[in-house]
């Protein structure tokens, strides 16, 4: 394939993902100024429970990722009773993932007194940490349902899913919390609406043909015995999907524990670092949008058997990442002061966040780098090597250097911020290395 239509193929698969990262953005952006303009309190106690959740909703992401690769291989090779008899087993692995992860919740819940936070952000933590406990399995039953489609090359039919509950979302938002006067119980309550809106959206694009484009059911009943659940394939799920999970987990582990260093800081700090979190997703979500779509691609020429298009189709992802992360850095770099204005309305707050900026430029390039080859080696289901290089790069580097700058080094806030770029560096290179490595062992492999 031509450079120019590699690049297409990716983009034509990555602009859905992308608009509806995008659309989770804003209502992620609509939550925090709405909660920002209720009151700093509630805008710190946010940050706290977000923080703590996105631990959890990276490990049930990582459980998802498993389905794309099985079952991009299996579309590519046209077997599609199995094909479907994974959808099955990805939604019952990811629903009882998500329960047992609820369950985990529920202990630090009853212990949440004793992580250090200002004692008067307790009464808002409580409620708004229940509400978005309760919406989990909900979200992680979509979260299978979603790679499911994109593995099928259908990346539009989230899209349009995401965007509908997003908007709900912010819709919700505002009746609740400044109508209702429910503050960020409010907030909570309408991502909990939303959530439970996801899966059930996703089960009427179902039933109204969307999959049939791609399987004759008349035939497929036929061969209803290969439809039935197996713990074999299950299992198969949850050894690629571990491994994924634990090394999102670590990488996410770090950012969770450098909120609750902004906790002893605290409550400006807090309230800035979640602000400054919120505005940095933007490019992430584009990064993730478009290296998902590539491993799509990588996961049907890895069905064939050939090598040598997911060697170039992560390159070209990474390429286009990079131009698109250099367009959107540089836009929140120049509207940085008017974007903090927009979030909150305590100027301390403000100042505050304009001091993480050089921080967030420099760690561009890793968190690019990493993302797409993540992406890349799950494509190719060689994951087991990423929990040790997220646990060297998150875990021994990212958490002791943003403690030894912020509290040994009495950098505070602005120190946590600089351990960014020298962990999402490292885990970049290596897995791009990793990813190299493998590809070229497997090329090897397929010309014997």
């Amino acid at each position: 394939m031509k450079k120019s239509g590699r690049t297409k193929a990716v983009f034509l698969l990555a602009y859905p993902i992308v608009i509806a990262q995008l659309g989770t953005i804003i209502q992620g952006w609509a939550d925090t100024i709405m909660v920002g303009q209720y009151g700093t309190s509630e805008l710190s106690a946010a940050s706290f429970v977000n923080n703590i959740f996105n631990l959890s909703l990276y490990c049930l992401l990582g459980i998802s990722y498993a389905t794309t690769p099985i079952a991009g291989a299996l579309c590519s090779q046209g077997k599609f009773c199995r094909l479907l008899r994974v959808f099955r087993e990805s939604n019952v692995v990811n629903l009882l993932a998500s329960i047992i992860v609820v369950l985990l919740l529920l202990v630090l819940y009853c212990n949440i007194d004793h992580l250090g936070q200002p004692i008067e952000l307790l009464p808002l933590i409580r409620p708004y940490f229940i509400a978005l406990l309760i919406s989990l399995p909900f979200l992680s039953l979509f979260n299978s349902m979603k790679q499911f489609f994109d593995a099928l090359g259908d990346t539009k039919t989230p899209m349009w899913t995401m965007v509908g509950s997003n908007i709900l979302n912010i819709i919700l938002n505002y009746f609740l919390i400044f109508v209702l006067d429910l503050g960020l119980f409010g907030a909570g309550i309408a991502t909990l609406a939303a959530r439970m809106s996801m899966p059930l959206l996703m089960y009427l694009a179902i039933v109204r043909g969307s999959l049939q484009k791609i399987f004759d059911f008349q035939q497929i009943k036929t061969h209803s015995q290969s439809l039935k659940l197996t713990w074999r394939g299950m299992a198969s799920l949850l050894r690629l999907g571990i491994p994924i999970s634990v090394q999102l987990s670590l990488e996410t582990c770090a950012f969770s524990i450098s909120a609750i260093f902004m906790g002893w800081i605290g409550v400006t700090a807090l309230a800035a670092h979640q602000v400054m979190g919120t505005i940095s997703t933007l490019a992430f979500m584009v990064y993730y949008g478009i290296g998902a779509a590539a491993a799509i691609r990588m996961a049907h020429y890895r069905g064939i058997n050939n090598w040598d298009e997911v060697r170039k189709t992560a390159a070209a992802a990474f390429k286009m990442s990079l131009a698109f992360g250099v367009i959107i850095v540089f836009v929140i770099y120049c509207a940085a002061t008017p974007i903090a204005r927009l979030f909150t309305s305590s100027q301390e707050v403000a100042n505050l966040l304009l001091t993480f900026m050089p921080a967030f430029l420099c760690y561009q390039i890793g968190d690019c780098l990493q993302i797409t080859y993540a992406n890349a080696l799950r494509s190719v289901e060689n994951v087991r090597p990423m929990m040790l290089f997220a646990f060297i790069s998150f875990v021994l580097i990212g958490i002791p250097l943003a403690y030894f700058l912020a509290f040994t080094l009495g950098m505070g806030a602005l120190g946590i911020w600089w351990s960014y770029p020298f962990c999402l560096t490292v885990a970049g290179l290596s897995y791009y290395l990793q990813f190299k490595k493998t590809v070229k062992t497997r090329m090897a492999h397929s010309i014997k």
